[in-house]
């Protein structure tokens, strides 16, 4: 894209710019300031409602009693077992056992305490969901 070419549409956070590159004159690239561009603005609240609506699903899931509540928590930041596993010390193997309802409502407080670190929340909203 050409440096006059480059889309100066209202983006998604008002007020700030982001900086694309553009091909000048002589072609070479260059860092060019740009308001925004509408579909990129349009992909990105498309990605945001279908990552809402499987927050949503994955809480009923919970909800239903078919999952603990630690994934939707997983859910709500983006995480697998792997990435969570890691920032709490535990293997994706445990991670996934401690997905299933049964195995979480036995889970020891100091096992809580090091998933709701994760999470910066208490070991008693990880429980309740509590918002």
């Amino acid at each position: 894209m050409r440096k006059d070419e480059v889309p100066q549409d209202q983006g998604i956070l008002e007020n700030y710019k982001e900086v694309v590159y553009a091909v000048d004159d002589q072609g070479r690239y260059m860092p060019v300031s740009s308001k925004g561009w509408s579909a990129k603005t349009e992909a990105n609240e498309l990605a945001w409602v279908g990552i809402n609506l499987q927050i949503e699903k994955t809480r009923d899931l919970v909800l239903a009693g078919k999952l603990s509540p630690l994934a939707y928590y997983m859910e709500l930041n983006h995480m697998k077992p792997g990435l969570l596993g890691k920032y709490a010390g535990f293997s994706r193997w445990r991670v996934k056992r401690h997905l299933k309802p049964a195995v979480f409502s036995k889970l020891r407080p100091k096992v809580l305490e090091r998933y709701a670190k994760v999470f910066k929340i208490t070991a008693d909203r990880l429980k309740t969901m509590d918002s």
